[in-house]
């Protein structure tokens, strides 16, 4: 029978990257399969929370978080086995699309958990999409990865030309009574006096002669 609307526990474009798997042969494996990967979590959400919000639709077998691979903290996905595929099913039609820490979670049919799928596959540890993400999003650990880092050089920048503006004040100033000057000129005795009045400090060649004569 044809459906006006896409039944809400049908196969997503969902796939794991690394599964080398056919089309149909993957696609069998979905139509027993009991796990479900739920995505755009919170960093912050706790596994007994996800535990309690799919438990209301079935027995959950076990959750395993996703992790930041060099942190080993959660880094905003999860895996959710299920004792039945009827009950992964109704996870799809009733939770998936709906709101978990002020956040709209979705969940996704899975071939299955294989060691190893619980960490993050970025360059920085975390997920492929926080790698590259522009916004800034409090849940999942603020700006993305490489905004974090563009945001990190300006403000070095910045604090690099703040300090430069203290001790280079348009190339003259005073700290301590010391006087600065631009690099590269003959630097200036701060205390000596102004002038070309000598310093009785110092004594010419010629004032030791007639002393000793």
């Amino acid at each position: 029978m044809a459906h006006v609307c896409t039944p809400l526990d049908a196969f997503s474009s969902y796939r794991d990257s690394r599964n080398a798997q056919a089309e149909a042969e993957r696609n069998a494996e979905l139509s027993k399969s009991a796990t479900l990967y739920v995505g755009n979590l919170a960093y912050f959400t706790s596994e007994e929370q996800i535990v309690e919000l799919f438990s209301k639709v079935g027995n959950v077998k076990r959750v395993i978080m996703g992790l930041d691979r060099n942190k080993k903290t959660p880094c905003g996905f999860c895996f959710v086995e299920y004792y039945f595929h009827a009950d992964a099913l109704a996870a799809l039609r009733y939770i998936s699309q709906t709101k978990l820490d002020e956040r709209i979670i979705r969940a996704d049919l899975d071939p299955g958990y294989k060691d190893g799928r619980q960490y993050g596959r970025g360059k920085s540890g975390g997920q492929v999409r926080d790698e590259y993400r522009e916004d800034f999003d409090s849940g999942r650990g603020g700006w993305g990865h490489m905004k974090a880092r563009e945001q990190q050089m300006i403000m070095e920048e910045e604090r690099e030309r703040s300090q430069r503006d203290v001790y280079y004040d348009d190339h003259q100033g005073a700290i301590g009574g010391m006087r600065i000057v631009p690099m590269g000129e003959h630097t200036i005795d701060a205390f000596a006096p102004e002038g070309n009045a000598e310093n009785p400090r110092f004594r010419t060649e010629r004032e030791d002669d007639d002393e000793d004569m």
